[in-house]
């Protein structure tokens, strides 16, 4: 059970602090990176995502679809909850409170749950990332830009939303490569059609470098991050780290899911908080004193709470 755990975990976190070091260090600018950022988001996250979707046969592909419902009710929870309780009781911002429920809601899938299932359950198997991936980003990203667009407003203390408003914002979200390439691997998969293997060998050749560069990216990110740690912090960390698979595997317990969806949904939920919350701080100058504490709290407590996760769930 070590071994399995050692072998799913060290590489991760061991790319994860070469990006941090690399960071703090100032060996690569850790405050401007679009251009890594791009690569990752934009050309390896999605090829490797569409070549993983678009070649899973249909019958695997509709198999998912308790997966996309236990995770997708999942983080709609967790993100509303969040929200209204820094909404309505820490009386946080609305552009605030939406990006934190966003980061504690949405895991890293792109950056640690990629390789995490690739060590796990080996390279092809990753069509469950895929389809989570594409999950929460249709899920969670439009509301959030909806809120960020509203509050970016003029009129602060107008609490419609416009229809260019919504439009805009829907379009942000949506037009995003690491949602598109699910979404369109997913769509092929279902029709029937095969992925000729020119363009698979072509797309999986900048897929591959998808798990190593986001895991690198992340710390890279974390490293420009200050870290303060209070009451916010600490229950972010467990609403992500603990509340998020509990909640999953009390779903998959009240519901009749099979095993194998069950166990990687839990496994999924157990990744830590993204940072699809801090680029679009960045994109809408939201200044967050505890978004950046939170991921780091959170990657770091991860690595406890995904070895329990891995040893229950995964023990041979």
């Amino acid at each position: 059970m070590s071994h399995v755990i050692l072998m799913a975990l060290t590489p991760v976190f061991f790319v994860m602090a070469l990006g941090y070091v690399a960071g703090r260090w100032h060996i690569i600018e850790n405050h401007h990176v679009s251009g890594l950022n791009a690569l990752v988001m934009n050309f390896a996250v999605p090829a490797s995502l569409f070549v993983a979707t678009a070649s899973a046969p249909r019958s695997e592909m509709i198999a998912q679809a308790p997966l996309i419902a236990i995770l997708g009710a999942d983080m709609l929870i967790v993100y509303l909850l969040w929200y209204l309780f820094l909404s309505r009781l820490a009386r946080a911002s609305t552009a605030e409170a939406s990006l934190q429920a966003l980061t504690i809601a949405f895991p890293n899938l792109a950056g640690v749950g990629l390789p995490i299932m690739s060590a796990l359950l080996g390279p092809t198997e990753t069509v469950p990332v895929a389809v989570a991936l594409a999950t929460g980003s249709i899920l969670l990203s439009p509301p959030t830009l909806i809120l960020l667009e509203l509050s970016s407003g003029k009129e602060k203390n107008d609490t419609k939303i416009s229809a260019a408003q919504m439009s805009r914002a829907l379009w942000h979200a949506l037009n995003k490569p690491v949602v598109v390439a699910p979404i369109l691997g997913i769509l092929l998969s279902l029709s029937g059609l095969d992925l000729d293997s020119v363009t698979a060998a072509s797309l999986n050749l900048i897929g591959q470098a998808a798990g190593g560069v986001a895991l690198f990216l992340t710390g890279l990110i974390l490293s420009a991050q200050p870290f303060r740690l209070d009451w916010k912090v600490v229950g972010a960390t467990a609403a992500s780290d603990m509340m998020r698979p509990l909640l999953v595997a009390a779903i998959a317990y009240i519901f009749p899911v099979p095993s194998e969806i069950a166990r990687v949904s839990i496994l999924l939920a157990a990744v830590p908080s993204g940072f699809f919350g801090i680029l679009f701080a960045e994109t809408y100058q939201v200044r967050s004193r505890e978004m950046g504490s939170i991921v780091i709290a959170s990657t770091v407590f991860s690595i406890f709470t995904l070895a329990i996760t891995i040893g229950i769930l995964f023990p041979q």
